[in-house]
């Protein structure tokens, strides 16, 4: 599912101030920090996920790395280990290999948001603010070129650490419609991917139901660049082949940190002294104090069924592994995966503090029995078997955060939703960055606009909530 940035009245707000890893809470002090008010940044609000991703309870099972018990330092300090994080410590490691990095995770690896995501690593823009989806020509080629370099390095990765469990396809993607304002983005977006050369195709009738298993579907646009993965299977792959001057402390949650001369972590035990701190945590960087009136922590809410049996199978019919994202920004993604399950995606919520609400799932996995059983009914009667929400940083311009925030404290937060692969390349740039070594898309990346302020609460959350109805309301059958 996608979403028009300029239509959310965008921003972040302040947290609640509550501790929570995992489910488990953990008790902190400020104690050991300076209380400089100039340097101080208290960490009000901590990832708290709800328990049951999908996608991490039928990827491989792995013991997490140790949290940190007390204190340490080095010359690199990375908060966050999705795809963003894992990139940034993973150049870092090729540039400065005698250097010791240090790579954060508040909950587990593969748990959080990289982990929650449809598992899409698309190559095309795909500007839906945009007539054709694409918008200015050379704005839409450095993209698509940021994403392309996302995909070439997860792909590299998973050949080379021979990465299974991410299942990893080059499937390409169905961007697929049921009514007419639908067909009508499909035919502007095939334009705008023709102008800028990429090949794809718009499909209808009887041959969609040959792939999907399905008639609900009225045309489809084929763009055959799209890479599908099991996301958290990826990042838990990508995590477990981190070089060895890479330590990875998970269930790790900062509390707080003092920006002196040289940034000090605060966690449950200790501190953690960096010579150079890079924030990419996407979500949570207004808890660090950057960007608090620009970055929209919004969620989106999946659902996962059980295994389909051989005989539903059958009755399905269709390809065996396709991929189709909405054509109306406030619809549907569905897949059917490498394991026979069929996944929903629906529905959005703004979250300010980042994290998951209570009762929203639940709330969430009856809209996606719905879109279910209207593409499925021949499957009414399989049940989900997860349903979960991960939390995206949408920006109301579509910028992202890239460089230095303030001396010694970098970021690259604020993906707008394509943190799989454009988390990758831009951690994977700034490592370079920071190395010396300044590319094309570099340049690109440092001279974007910035992500544009947002109007104070409440008016946010009631702009951003009414917007968000608005459109899911708008969306009839895509939904």
């Amino acid at each position: 599912m996608a979403i028009s940035r300029r239509k959310l009245i965008a921003g972040a707000g302040a947290g609640v101030g509550v501790a929570a890893v995992g489910g488990l809470a953990t008790n902190y002090s400020y104690d050991s920090l300076p209380s400089d008010p100039e340097s101080l940044q208290r960490v009000e609000a901590l990832p708290s996920d709800d328990p049951t991703p999908g996608w991490f309870h039928t990827s491989q099972k792995r013991t997490p790395n140790a949290p940190l018990i007390g204190d340490d330092k080095a010359p690199w300090v990375i908060i966050g280990a999705g795809f963003t994080g894992l990139a940034v410590a993973r150049q870092l490691a090729h540039n400065f290999p005698d250097d010791r990095i240090i790579l954060v995770e508040a909950q587990q690896v593969g748990f959080g948001t990289s982990g929650r995501n449809a598992g899409f690593l698309i190559d095309v823009p795909h500007n839906i603010n945009a007539p054709d989806y694409i918008g200015d020509p050379a704005i839409a080629r450095q993209t698509l070129h940021i994403n392309q370099m996302g995909q070439r390095i997860l792909h590299e990765l998973v050949e080379e650490h021979n990465i299974t469990e991410a299942h990893l396809r080059h499937s390409g993607k169905f961007q697929a419609a049921v009514e007419d304002h639908g067909i009508e983005v499909l035919n502007a977006y095939h334009g705008g991917l023709q102008k800028l050369g990429q090949p794809c195709e718009l499909i209808a009738g009887s041959d969609l139901t040959d792939i999907f298993g399905t008639s609900f579907y009225k045309k489809a646009l084929y763009s055959p660049g799209t890479m599908l993965v099991q996301p958290s299977g990826l990042v838990k792959g990508l995590a477990d082949s981190l070089p060895e001057n890479v330590q990875l402390y998970e269930e790790t949650p900062i509390t707080a940190v003092d920006f002196g001369d040289k940034p000090v972590l605060q966690h449950a035990s200790g501190r953690i002294t960096a010579d150079k701190l890079i924030l990419a945590n996407n979500t949570f960087a207004p808890q660090f104090g950057f960007y608090p009136r620009a970055i929209l922590p919004t969620f989106t809410y999946g659902s996962l069924t059980r295994p389909l049996t051989e005989s539903e199978q059958k009755d399905l019919g269709g390809k065996e592994f396709w991929g189709i994202i909405p054509a109306d920004p406030f619809g549907s993604t569905v897949r059917r995966t490498h394991d026979n399950r069929i996944l929903v995606r629906n529905s959005m919520s703004f979250n300010a503090d980042g994290r998951s609400k209570p009762g929203y799932t639940q709330k969430f996995r009856e809209v996606h029995r719905r879109s279910f059983e209207r593409r499925f009914p021949q499957l009414a009667d399989v049940p989900f078997e997860y349903t979960w929400g991960g939390g995206l940083a949408m920006t109301r311009n579509d910028a992202g955060v890239f460089g230095e925030l303030r001396p010694n404290v970098y970021a690259a937060v604020a993906h707008n939703g394509l943190g799989t692969v454009r988390g990758t390349a831009t951690g994977t740039l700034l490592a370079d960055l920071l190395a010396g070594k300044r590319h094309e898309l570099t340049e690109f990346l440092l001279n974007s606009p910035k992500p544009s302020d947002n109007p104070p609460e409440p008016f946010l959350t009631m702009g951003v909530n009414f917007m968000l109805r608005k459109g899911e309301n708008g969306a009839g059958l895509e939904a």
